[in-house]
């Protein structure tokens, strides 16, 4: 019988030393950097199409494949985010510093993902469709926000180890 074992407590800080060297070395670091914002413009463009969609009734076709174009966008950021942990923290996935960040994008791929599989199989009309995607929306902005304080905490852990006065051994 295998006993579940709980997270490992991350360190004080988001990062430790060595984590913070392999993440400012690796190049999956500017990959990220880039996909992050590329996905929240997609869903941006997406988010107008959807509501004007909604509103009039016009530009199905538009939105459905902004909701897809995003779809895509999401899975790769994870693929390269899971490389990313595994280099930094040793792990592909669930590592104690983005626990619950991970645990939160799984909801958002799986309404994403629920979103394709009633696309492709015709189980919603067109606007349950486009409120499913809504939903996934709405997931994804509650993860980048978590996402976002945990950048702002790394940036903040930098500069306080910035501040803090190194000591001199003898």
């Amino acid at each position: 019988m295998q006993s579940h074992k709980a997270p490992k407590s991350a360190p004080a800080g988001l990062y430790t030393a060595e984590e913070r060297i392999r993440r400012d070395e690796t190049v999956w670091t500017v990959i990220q950097g880039i996909l992050a914002p590329l996905q929240f413009v997609v869903f941006l463009v997406s988010l107008v199409l959807v509501v004007r969609y909604l509103w009039s009734g016009l530009g199905y076709e538009a939105a459905t494949l902004s909701i897809v174009l995003k779809t895509a966008v999401l899975y790769l950021i994870m693929i390269t985010g899971a490389i990313w942990e595994k280099i930094v923290f040793g792990q592909y996935l669930f590592a104690p510093a983005f626990f619950w960040e991970d645990v939160f994008s799984f909801a958002v791929i799986a309404l994403h993902t629920g979103y394709l599989w009633a696309l492709f199989t015709d189980a919603l009309p067109p606007v349950s469709l486009m409120f499913l995607a809504l939903a996934a929306y709405a997931a994804y902005v509650i993860n980048a926000a978590q996402f976002l304080l945990k950048l702002r905490a790394a940036r903040l852990q930098a500069q306080s180890d910035l501040n803090r006065p190194r000591e001199v051994s003898a």
